[in-house]
């Protein structure tokens, strides 16, 4: 049941799009696949040797310091790189969650991306030491971010199966680049059934640093917050997921073991491969709340699957 009406995630006769797409009001951020900033245009032939246009997302080179030390160069599609860049640093445990920070500068001429804090800093050790991890386009952790799992105190939360499904529902149907262009993650921070923040990028690390920036600036609580992500539960989800303190992590995609073997460890409920009426739990299933009758849920329409991505049962992004 969701709202109270048990049938609304079927496909009864709408109004209007307008109405249909009502829940779009609820988001803090969500995509704008229309900024000009984020796609070109590319002339190609199709599988007849037509000719074709489409659009294909842009990558970015984007610099991000830390007070006077240069950390890392990150290739982005070019949005946020506010939120960006602390999140970067928070999941790199290089900003601490009292750190005060006293500015966040954007040069766009540059691409470059200064965080100021309080707190002087020095990371030289720390940089020499990065692990790369299964991220796309190349992701870096550092060795001291296993702590976060050992120490890991996630809240008591719950998450209805009426929730989980009115969420997929509308994620899929929320305008963005996953949809119009593929070659891209998607990222959503949720409450009960709303999407609230929803950020894209190339790589499902930058994508979940948006969020974590975004929650840090805004001071968002993660204690009844839903992390939603397109791409595959890994190591690096599951760690970054826990460092923000949100209690579950749900994905479209699926599994690696090391990735459910952390979960499990953390006590973080991990939900994966969640597409239609279909969804798999291999961690925190003691979360799970089944309130919602199937017999209302509607299938995963095509026009709202990943482009280029197979439907065939456990068939990952």
């Amino acid at each position: 049941m969701v709202n109270g009406h048990p049938g609304s995630l079927a496909s009864p006769s709408r109004a209007d799009e307008s109405e249909d797409l009502a829940f779009l009001a609820d988001y803090l951020v969500r995509p704008d696949p229309l900024d000009p900033r984020l796609g070109i245009i590319v002339a190609g032939i199709d599988q007849g040797g037509v000719p074709v246009e489409t659009r294909v997302v842009t990558e970015r080179a984007l610099t991000l310091y830390l007070n006077a030390q240069e950390i890392v160069t990150m290739m982005t599609i070019g949005d946020h790189p506010q939120h960006l860049a602390v999140g970067y640093l928070l999941n790199q445990n290089m900003l601490k969650p009292d750190d005060v920070v006293t500015d966040v500068d954007y040069d766009a001429e540059l691409d470059v991306v200064v965080v100021r804090t309080e707190r002087k800093t020095n990371y030289e050790d720390k940089l020499r030491k990065r692990t790369l991890t299964s991220g796309c386009a190349q992701g870096t952790a550092f060795g001291d971010l296993m702590d976060v799992i050992d120490e890991a105190r996630l809240p008591h939360a719950e998450l209805r199966t009426s929730w989980l499904y009115a969420l997929t529902h509308k994620i899929n149907r929320t305008p963005s680049l996953y949809l119009a262009a593929g070659a891209i993650h998607g990222c959503v921070l949720c409450e009960r059934d709303r999407p609230l923040v929803y950020m894209e990028d190339v790589g499902r690390h930058n994508a979940v640093d948006k969020v974590a920036g975004y929650m840090h600036r805004h001071g968002i609580d993660p204690a009844d917050k839903i992390f939603y992500t397109t791409g595959r539960l890994t190591s690096e989800m599951v760690i970054k997921t826990v460092r923000m303190g949100i209690p579950v992590l749900v994905s479209r995609s699926g599994f690696t073991a090391w990735g459910v073997e952390l979960a499990r460890k953390a006590g973080l409920t991990l939900v994966g491969r969640a597409r239609g009426k279909r969804f798999i739990v291999l961690s925190g299933a003691e979360r799970i709340v089944f309130d919602q009758d199937l017999a209302y849920v509607a299938e995963e329409s095509a026009k709202h699957r990943r482009k280029g991505a197979s439907d065939k049962e456990g068939a990952d992004d």
